[in-house]
């Protein structure tokens, strides 16, 4: 039976389509290099870059593709004031995966700043908290229970987050019992999505240092194209969002991954 146009794919489909997605943005671009690393025929991969492109998710170039315009990030106040009674509800899920006595790397950007808010009226003791977020440090200092430390470097515009070698020295100087991430995009795939090399290394470098990783990533942050840099994640790292989206929620599943649903 020949499926209508606007049928949902085959659940292997949208698999294969997105992880072609995640090598176009990696750099691969020759149709006849994405077929060798998927495993599939060049008349295949012509006819997803095909659909990819009517969807607006890729350009079609001479012999290959590439990914959509570059991301634009979007000021801190802008990304508060985006859904936010969805991220508390992330922020309060998030907090099952804090203990006492635990060290936790907490992110820059506005659904940690919702699971910082949740920790600080918590019954929590004896935590360390490591923060790149200026905003996570004033929310938490002085709250008894919780020692506070900033790491230092170039503080980025848009998510008052710290990166640079600066960052990395603070970082290096501590193990965590979990990370919590932020993220502009999330893949199963890829791992989570900035819009700096910078950015994305800080995340990936906390991740190595961590028993646990956790990335706090609300609905708007599945399918985002366009985005230049990819922190990859280690195996087993947990999803804590409010996407109710439960094929799309399968997919990270099937890689492995743990999803914590933050539902109403």
């Amino acid at each position: 039976m020949t499926a209508s146009p606007g049928a949902r794919p085959h659940r292997a489909t949208r698999k294969r389509r997105e992880a072609l997605i995640a090598l176009i943005q990696q750099g691969t671009a020759r149709v006849e290099d994405l077929a060798a690393r998927l495993g599939v025929s060049p008349s295949t991969v012509r006819r997803d870059l095909t659909v990819l492109e009517s969807e607006g998710l890729v350009s079609r170039t001479y012999g290959g593709a590439m990914t959509g315009a570059p991301f634009h990030d979007r000021a801190l106040g802008e990304r508060l004031a985006a859904n936010p009674a969805g991220k508390a509800r992330i922020g309060a899920a998030a907090l099952d995966l804090v203990h006492d006595g635990a060290t936790v790397f907490v992110d820059a950007g506005s659904t940690t700043i919702a699971f910082v808010e949740a920790l600080r009226g918590a019954d929590v003791h004896d935590l360390t908290v490591v923060t790149r977020g200026i905003e996570n440090a004033v929310l938490l200092v002085g709250r008894e229970g919780i020692d506070v430390h900033v790491t230092g470097g170039r503080l980025t515009p848009a998510s008052h987050g710290t990166t640079g070698p600066l960052t990395l020295e603070a970082l290096g100087r501590f193990t965590f019992d979990v990370a919590v991430l932020g993220c502009d995009a999330v893949s199963p795939s890829s791992g989570v999505g900035e819009p700096t090399l910078e950015e994305a290394y800080v995340k990936e470098f906390a991740a190595a240092r961590t028993a646990r990783t956790a990335v706090l990533a609300d609905a708007s942050k599945f399918g985002v194209t366009g985005i230049s840099a990819w922190a990859q994640l280690p195996a087993g790292w947990t999803l804590v969002t409010d996407h109710e989206d439960a094929d799309a929620l399968a997919e990270f599943t099937s890689a492995g991954v743990h999803v914590v649903a933050a539902t109403p």
